[in-house]
């Protein structure tokens, strides 16, 4: 029957599933089934189709392009940074003077006594003296106030010990302090048996010369150069030679390293040097702006100072025209004609400075200069002048 056949067909069309084609020769009239249609190609199944039953080849897949491999680039060369200097260990404080030595130390006298105080005090009253002398201290005031472009230093010397080299570095550095609104420095470069720091009132040193020669950088500022050294009264700083060693040594190269480093901090530099005619104090005087030489008022010390002086006419000319003579009386009666000699060594082209006895200069110990006699102040007040003006015609 005609309703059988479509019957099976239905029958085989459930088994084929839904989607399939039916049997050759089962199907009704072919006006009735679709002839079969080619099957596209079937994409690649993902993993969720796979795991539904239905098994698909997967389409075939190109192996990945390898990526460049890149092109390493070389390091930076490091330029080797040269090591920097190691500094000294910091050196312990040490004491100027032994606690057991400055217990037999005696009160500090005044430069002269109260009876030629008194009478000096009287003639300033009834004479015209006193105009002068204040005309006078304001000239000299002036002078030691004059600004400086670059620091100017000033080397003091002598040809033997006892001739009060150490005393008037300290009378010199003492006036440009109490003058001069600058920074004021006093290097003592004779660190063998130098007194400068005893001789200025200091109580401990630390630094040294030498020490401070592997120290000072340009880039050092004032405030960290003066850590380094010893602070006086007012404006003025101390650099000791050494802590009081005997032997203790400062060669030429470090004593120039310290004063073209320190030039440019300090307005005036005041260096206490060795005797001559050692190496350090022979570049000291070289170096320096203006020299004063040390003499005491005795006969053997005006004759050696005299012989030196008429060794300096041979060199250039600027040596003994910025050099100035201070014969220090040691008593109160010298024992030669101080005025006589004096004018003996002028010949030479030289200036001479008479630095008068006083009682408080001549005990030692530290320099107080409200003890001090009014002759010396003004004695040292014109000598600085002087000096500080030589200075300044040497650039």
């Amino acid at each position: 029957m005609p309703n059988g056949d479509n019957w099976q067909g239905d029958v085989l069309r459930d088994l084929r599933g839904a989607s399939g084609p039916p049997a050759a020769g089962t199907g009704g009239p072919s006006s009735s089934v679709p002839p079969a249609q080619p099957t596209p190609p079937t994409p690649p199944t993902p993993p969720a189709a796979q795991a539904s039953g239905t098994e698909r080849i997967p389409a075939p897949t190109q192996p990945p392009t390898p990526a460049p491999a890149p092109t390493p680039t070389p390091a930076p060369q490091q330029i080797p940074t040269p090591p920097r200097p190691r500094r000294p260990t910091a050196p312990d404080s040490r004491a100027v003077v032994d606690s057991a030595l400055s217990g037999t130390a005696r009160r500090p006298q005044r430069g002269e006594p109260v009876a030629v105080r008194a009478a000096r005090a009287v003639r300033r009253i009834v004479s015209s003296s006193a105009a002068r002398e204040v005309a006078e201290l304001t000239r000299t005031a002036e002078a030691l106030q004059q600004p400086v472009t670059t620091g100017r230093q000033i080397a003091v010397t002598s040809i033997r010990g006892g001739a009060g080299k150490t005393t008037v570095a300290a009378l010199l550095g003492t006036a440009y302090a109490h003058y001069r609104q600058d920074p004021v420095l006093l290097v003592e470069a004779d660190p063998a048996l130098g007194s400068l720091p005893l001789r200025l009132g200091a109580e401990t040193l630390r630094w040294t010369t030498a020490d401070l020669a592997d120290i000072v950088e340009p880039q050092m500022s004032l405030l960290d150069v003066t850590g380094y050294l010893v602070q006086l009264p007012q404006n003025a700083w101390l650099l000791p030679g050494s802590q009081g060693q005997i032997g203790a040594m400062l060669d030429t190269s470090a004593y120039e390293r310290v004063m073209v480093a320190l030039r440019r901090y300090f307005g005036v530099s005041v260096v206490d040097c060795e005797t001559l005619p050692a190496e350090v104090a022979r570049v000291a005087l070289s170096a320096s702006q203006a020299r004063v030489l040390a003499a005491p008022a005795t006969l053997d010390g005006v004759t050696s100072t005299y012989a030196v002086l008429q060794w300096m006419q041979g060199l250039p000319r600027h040596m003994i025209d910025g050099t100035v003579v201070v014969l220090s009386t040691m008593v109160a009666r010298p024992g030669i004609d101080v005025e006589a000699a004096a004018e003996k060594l002028r010949s030479t082209g030289a200036g001479v400075h008479v630095l008068p006895y006083d009682r408080h200069l001549a005990a030692g110990g530290a320099l107080r200069t409200e003890l001090l006699a009014r002759p010396t102040r003004l004695a040292a007040a014109r000598l600085a002048a002087e000096v500080f003006q030589l200075s300044q015609k040497r650039r």
